[in-house]
């Protein structure tokens, strides 16, 4: 796990001196070294830069930007096979100074060009420069494990692993995407491949870029090498459950072994709930040392899975920590946010992920994670809600649908008896009055997913924007189920763009190196096909990796409800956020600013304070940004 960036400049008023300013903006993704390489001619200068993060071949020989031949690479991440690809390589002549995927994929270009990416079982983002010919290859893995941000112009590309890289660069222009924001506070992220400054994208997941530099840069062209609704598409499996789980069995066993391969300390993040169970109990059953496993603990905020990872480290017999933190640790990470998140994001669940990756830092360098098991097996409570009442939400009355909503604008969710009290009711309360105006499955995941609506967004809004674009919109699953269209459309949406910009900021905030055994492309490719009723049964989520986690850890130490990662975010706001509410959130602010309107901010704020709770995840989508805008847009 590392950081990458440079830049290509046909004007050539770029040095080594910018370089080396943009790579040491990543200094957190790779403590362990840096590396710059330069090259001027008659055309252009290009620049690649490394900040290291020794995981594998730690001596010198991994060293980074890697040169072989013609070839020279910068690379983020991790080819878990790189093994099997190196012994292949060497039955076709080639030979290895290092025992290193870095130059395992310089050798693996060479011998199969583009089409090396299909070999390749990892997370990867990583930019080649063939000096022979001047050609460039850039590619990012199939899921979007590992960022990659480009900044183009007619004559400048910069390209870096976080946005903060691309401050550092005298030329880089931070004009704010008007339509960028207004997407952000419907998802609480910017959807790719969209970014927050205008001239700005995201490299997509399971996508390349190849070009020959001529003597003026060209528009980049993704091209299409892996995508997961092409595995949704086909035909689903007609194999019986005996074999549908042993092959999923096989596939998660393989993918968390993979993700053991490492020069340095492992550890796992378990919180006890199935996902992380799951890993942790195939990883211990292969091993006769005890895995390491990390549990954050903030019993004052709510945030307490000590007690059931605690008794499934035991049943498993792993070498077990627990920290438990006071929540002005939690609170105190706020404010370092916007420089980690230098992008808008506004995922509460980042404080604890912070915490829990700092801590697992000072015993480990790498932890699995079990991010994706929701996407994959189906386990979001909305997929439950989808499975058994799209279809009468779309038999159901309009008319009736819109009055229901109406009525609920007018009741507070404090003022709903005994609901109000479970867990995240606020939150849940809206996306129900959003769900009574949706009619299709495109509408009904939208308004799962939105916080602010369109009509909204017109209000608060100063300027009306152009639409994004989005995976939201794409069509190209072919008559799927309700389920089936909503994990499919997540895993391209709010995976990438919330889960795992989540899990890498934070991470590689504390110089840890994040592993996601439960997003190997082979076990999605395989899921997509696997029927509905393996996922969701009698109401019963995620009923096929239940299935095989009970093999290894009885049900009644994991029969409980799902708890989340969530933090009391609305209690904050009225208590110990509020002077940072009231610092960001002011009509001279706001309209200084000129993006939004201050009195449906002011009513937001008014509301909220006066009760409505379920107006506090708006007021947060706000604060994060103005936290943002001051870091990043003056």
């Amino acid at each position: 796990m590392c950081g990458i960036a440079g830049f290509i400049d046909f004007k050539k008023t770029s040095s080594r001196v910018e370089l080396e300013a943009m790579t040491h903006t990543l200094a957190h993704r790779g403590p362990d070294g840096s590396g710059a390489f330069f090259e001027e001619n008659n055309a252009f200068q290009l620049g690649l830069g490394h900040r290291r993060l020794a995981v594998l071949e730690l001596s010198e020989l991994g060293k980074q930007p890697m040169n072989w031949l013609d070839f020279t690479i910068v690379f983020n991440g991790e080819i878990y096979n790189f093994n099997e690809i190196r012994n292949e390589l060497i039955r076709l002549g080639h030979s290895f100074q290092s025992h290193s995927d870095t130059e395992t994929i310089l050798h693996a270009y060479k011998q199969w060009g583009t089409n090396c990416i299909h070999h390749f079982i990892g997370m990867f983002a990583f930019v080649i420069y063939n000096a022979a010919t001047k050609e460039v290859f850039i590619a990012r893995d199939r899921t979007g494990v590992k960022p990659l941000f480009v900044y183009q112009t007619a004559d400048l590309l910069l390209f870096a692993s976080e946005l903060k890289a691309f401050h550092a660069h005298p030329r880089f222009v931070k004009n704010v995407n008007r339509s960028a924001v207004h997407a952000f506070l419907q998802f609480g992220y910017v959807p790719t491949p969209h970014c927050i400054f205008e001239n700005c994208t995201k490299i997509e997941p399971g996508k390349f870029v190849h070009f020959r530099l001529s003597e003026k840069l060209q528009p980049l062209s993704q091209q299409t090498y892996w995508n997961v609704n092409e595995h949704y598409n086909k035909p689903k499996l007609a194999a019986d459950y005996s074999e549908i789980k042993a092959t999923t069995h096989q596939l998660l066993q393989s993918a968390c072994n993979y993700r053991m391969v490492a020069d340095v300390p492992v550890g796992v993040f378990l919180s006890g709930g199935y996902d992380s169970t799951c890993v942790t109990a195939l990883l211990q059953s292969q091993q006769t040392e005890q895995i390491k496993t990390f549990t954050v603990s903030v019993p004052d905020i709510g945030l307490n899975e000590a007690p059931y990872a605690q008794a499934i480290s035991a049943h498993l017999g792993t070498q077990h920590t627990t920290i438990e933190c006071a929540p002005k640790e939690a609170i105190d990470i706020i404010a370092t946010l916007p420089y980690f998140y230098d992008e808008p994001f506004a995922d509460s669940s980042a404080i604890p992920t912070m915490l829990v990756s700092k801590i697992a830092k000072e015993q480990v360098t790498v932890a699995l994670s079990a991010d994706g098991g929701d996407e994959v097996f189906g386990g979001y409570q909305r997929y439950e809600l989808i499975n058994k009442y799209s279809t009468k939400l779309e038999k159901t009355p309009a008319f009736l649908r819109k009055r229901a909503s109406k009525i609920m604008n007018l009741i507070p969710a404090e003022k709903i008896p005994v609901l109000n009290r479970s867990y995240n009711f606020s939150q849940r309360y809206e996306k129900i009055k959003m769900l009574l105006s949706s009619s299709n499955n495109q509408s009904i995941l939208l308004s799962l997913s939105h916080l602010f609506t369109e009509e909204q967004l017109v209000k608060l809004a100063c300027e009306k924007a152009p639409k994004l674009t989005t995976n939201f919109d794409s069509n190209e699953l072919k008559s799927p189920t309700a389920l089936a269209y909503a994990m499919a459309t997540d895993y391209k949406t709010y995976l990438l763009d919330d889960i795992l910009q989540k899990v890498d900021r934070a991470s590689m905030a504390a110089s840890l190196e994040s592993r996601e055994p439960l997003l190997d492309h082979r076990l999605i490719e395989y899921m997509a096909q696997v029927p509905d009723e393996f996922k969701i049964r009698n109401n019963e989520k995620k009923w096929l990796l239940k299935e095989i986690v009970h093999d290894y850890v009885p049900k009644s130490l994991l029969d409980r409800p799902k708890m989340g990662f969530a933090i009391p975010i609305e209690t904050w706001l009225q208590n110990e956020l509020k002077p940072l509410v009231e610092n960001y959130l002011t009509a001279e602010r706001i309209n200084n600013g000129g993006l939004f309107h201050w009195e449906e901010i002011a009513f937001l704020k008014t509301s909220f304070y006066a009760g409505r709770k379920e107006y506090g995840v708006k007021l947060w989508y706000l604060l994060t940004f103005e936290m943002w805008l001051e870091k990043w847009s003056n």
